[in-house]
């Protein structure tokens, strides 16, 4: 597998408040030259809420920067641009339709697999004062991902991007978004919940969805 991708931007934040009761998120980032990766956090980014973001299944968020190209056509009053809802990383011909669950990308000398998809949730909504914004990007499977740390190190954009290790049996993340939404799948949340690299949360998710969907026909 040889390297076809290149990190165009890094972003990293710091708690600060926001929304109308202030309460502290880190969702607005700015650039960075580089990140410095340990195995559940990075010295450069802080999570203000650390049971919902950040720790070791929760690393790094990738997002497709042309998803925000979807953005600025449904929402014009957006002020939407390269790591503005809050990710990480930012790599031009990565998407959630061909970035797998359980991927081992190396990011320079850094190697991180794909945990899970991100949720999204109101801070997005907030952050760009836009109602329902993030019901938009979950019903679009336009979330982008979450990274556990395989190898420590120093991402620096420029970076090349390879893929190491894709599993057998997997879905992409854009896949597992839209059995998230529609909950109709059993069969597809059913083999979800018990895919192995998926993080733990997820696939309780995906187990609730399963039994949901298999009780509503019978």
């Amino acid at each position: 597998m040889s390297s076809t991708f290149t990190v165009n931007a890094l972003f990293a934040g710091k708690p600060q408040p926001l929304g109308p009761r202030g309460a502290p998120s880190s969702i607005v980032k700015s650039a960075v030259d580089s990140l410095t990766v340990h195995i559940d956090c990075t010295e450069e980014d802080e999570q203000a809420n650390k049971r919902l973001h950040g720790g070791p299944e929760k690393v790094l968020h990738q997002f497709n920067p042309t998803n925000y190209l979807t953005l600025r056509k449904h929402f014009p009053e957006g002020d939407f641009s390269s790591g503005s809802i809050g990710e990480n990383i930012s790599v031009d011909g990565m998407d959630d339709a061909t970035v797998y669950i359980g991927d081992i990308w190396k990011f320079g000398d850094v190697e991180l697999q794909v945990s899970a998809p991100r949720a999204p949730c109101n801070k997005i909504s907030q952050r760009f004062d836009i109602p329902n914004l993030d019901r938009f990007v979950g019903e679009r499977g336009i979330t982008g991902w979450y990274y556990r740390v395989v190898k420590t190190g120093k991402i620096n954009v420029g970076d090349p991007v390879t893929l190491l290790h894709r599993e057998d049996n997997t879905v992409n993340v854009h896949t597992l978004m839209q059995c998230a939404h529609t909950k109709t799948d059993s069969a597809l949340a059913d083999m979800l919940a018990k895919l192995d690299v998926l993080d733990d949360e997820w696939r309780e998710k995906c187990r609730k969805i399963s039994n949901k969907a298999n009780s509503g026909n019978r």
